[in-house]
């Protein structure tokens, strides 16, 4: 195999795990999560457009974790660099107290990256990708190599490096969690994105489906705050299954035709044998 795989290869679970389209969902559950943490949603809601351009930062935001798995070395810490730059400018107001503080807080990037983790393993899991607890376990100590582009001391014991750290973290920051007002203006933007009007029957029918999913499969200290019900959990594990076995009917390489290629340009740099595929990991 040629080329650059950057911080992560083919040997990774990282690099399987992925290149899964369930991973969509994965990551409209974690910004679920993520509203919950006040000073973090404040962060985002001081400085952020994406109540008028959702796809677009949807597609950035696709775009970023794409080029830091699948990207060459220098594609991630480029990234990495861009928006440690972008966030070391940007500020946001507590919405209790007042301070005035950094977005690059390290605690608001912890929170960020374990919100997000958390999501992508607990959905693909839940999904039915066959990961022993060992490769649980080795998915997010992997993933230490992407909280050290955001800014974090990957080293540091902050930064989980199995689920029994990560269950750790979540069960300390539990008495932070509420739900605000802008918690719940991104609840009610996730069920009602803004869309062209020709648009607007597709999203009541797909969108909503996938916003109420991803919702659903939310930890339920999670629904207690929102104040909304959800499905019971066994329920909302055949869904998931359902769901991730058709979204896998579609053949990778037409999903992998959606922007941004990513996928596509790293087969074509380490050849056929990088072809991501749950399957693989382990072997």
């Amino acid at each position: 195999m040629d080329g650059d795989a950057g911080l992560f290869t083919p040997d990774s679970v990282t690099w399987h795990l992925h290149g899964d389209p369930i991973m969509w969902i994965a990551g409209i559950r974690a910004l679920y999560l993520q509203a919950l943490h006040p000073r973090a949603v404040r962060g985002v809601m001081e400085n952020s457009d994406f109540r008028s351009d959702a796809w677009g930062r949807l597609m950035r935001t696709a775009k970023y974790v794409r080029t830091t798995i699948y990207g060459t070395t220098e594609e991630a810490e480029r990234a990495g660099a861009r928006v440690r730059r972008i966030h070391s400018m940007l500020g946001a107001t507590d919405p209790g107290t007042g301070e005035r503080y950094g977005v690059d807080e390290p605690g608001l990037l912890l929170w960020v990256h374990c919100a997000e983790i958390d999501s992508y393993l607990h959905v693909a899991r839940r999904s039915g990708i066959p990961l022993t607890d060992a490769q649980a376990d080795r998915y997010v100590a992997e993933q230490r190599a992407r909280a050290r582009l955001v800014g974090l001391d990957a080293d540091a014991d902050a930064v989980p490096g199995d689920r029994a750290a990560l269950a750790a973290y979540f069960e300390s920051v539990r008495p932070v969690l509420a739900l605000g007002a802008d918690a719940r203006a991104v609840d009610e933007f996730l069920l009602r994105p803004s869309t062209h009007p020709l648009l607007i029957p597709a999203r009541e029918v797909l969108w909503r489906r996938v916003a109420h999913l991803a919702y659903a499969s939310l930890p339920p200290y999670a629904h207690a705050l929102y104040g909304r019900p959800a499905p019971e959990p066994a329920v909302v594990t055949r869904r998931l299954r359902a769901t991730g076995t058709l979204l896998r009917c579609v053949p990778a390489r037409l999903r992998w035709q959606l922007p941004p290629k990513h996928i596509l340009d790293a087969i074509a740099r380490l050849g056929p044998d990088a072809r991501p595929a749950p399957y693989k990991v382990g072997r």
